[in-house]
């Protein structure tokens, strides 16, 4: 398994709750204001050591909620990934995954035997600006990750809900509706987070992050209010509005 790193205790990475988070290499999208790309391209990542993970792991259980995999991609890895996971619950540690939804079938066969009891992802909207690919596939992964949100659903996994915003791009309302009534549960609650750019982050894209991150507070507050419309449960993740750099 190739990985990033891990880091025994954090307070970031699910809302509310504290994580034992290990990162993994590789993303089948190119988001241009991602700023773990170097970990999505598998620069500076190592083989996982397996044993020291494990062993750190058990040190820090009874401080933490989850053992929280993201990346990058991490169902990428996915048959690795069960095999760790089997024994992250013999630990009898709760896990969480951080997945794009894209990759439905290695996200099923993780549901189907019951190694997640907690699921985040990110509602990328409109998907053919934030996916960094062509329209046709950020059309059919758009519908893949509807597929995973349906499925999520039905198994009736606790889920996050993560909605980026962006600057100076509309649209994105269409497909946050379409996604909100694929979840026919009410094990879920939607996080919005405003796309922070350069200096704040190092994004895939400075040109793309000059245009399009560190949106305004009308524009934050426009998309938490459609969203609590549909009687959804939003967090605001907190933002000082401040104005972009000349790059």
């Amino acid at each position: 398994m190739l990985i990033a790193g891990w880091k025994t205790i954090s307070l970031v990475d699910v809302h509310g709750k504290v994580t034992f988070t290990l990162w993994l290499c590789g993303c089948n999208l190119k988001c241009p204001f991602c700023h773990n790309w170097k970990i999505a391209d598998r620069l500076d990542c190592q083989r996982l050591d397996k044993e020291k993970l494990l062993e750190d792991l058990e040190a820090s259980k009874f401080l933490i909620d989850y053992f929280h995999v993201t990346g990058g991609e991490p169902l990428l890895q996915w048959r690795s990934l069960r095999k760790l996971f089997s024994e992250v619950e013999e630990l009898e540690v709760d896990i969480s995954l951080n997945t794009n939804c894209t990759l439905k079938k290695p996200l099923e066969r993780l549901i189907s035997d019951d190694l997640l009891d907690h699921i985040a992802t990110d509602l990328k909207a409109p998907p053919q600006e934030l996916y960094g690919l062509p329209p046709h596939a950020s059309e059919r992964l758009w519908n893949l990750f509807l597929e995973s949100l349906e499925m999520i659903s039905n198994y009736g996994i606790p889920l996050e809900l993560r909605i980026p915003v962006p600057r100076n791009i509309t649209g994105a309302e269409r497909y946050i509706e379409q996604a909100i009534k694929r979840l026919r549960y009410d094990d879920f609650y939607v996080v919005v987070n405003p796309l922070l750019g350069f200096p704040l982050t190092s994004p895939r894209s400075i040109e793309w992050s000059r245009k399009h991150c560190n949106p305004s507070k009308e524009e934050i507050r426009r998309i938490s209010e459609f969203v609590n419309s549909f009687g959804v449960m939003v967090f605001v993740k907190s933002y000082h509005e401040h104005e972009p750099k000349n790059l």
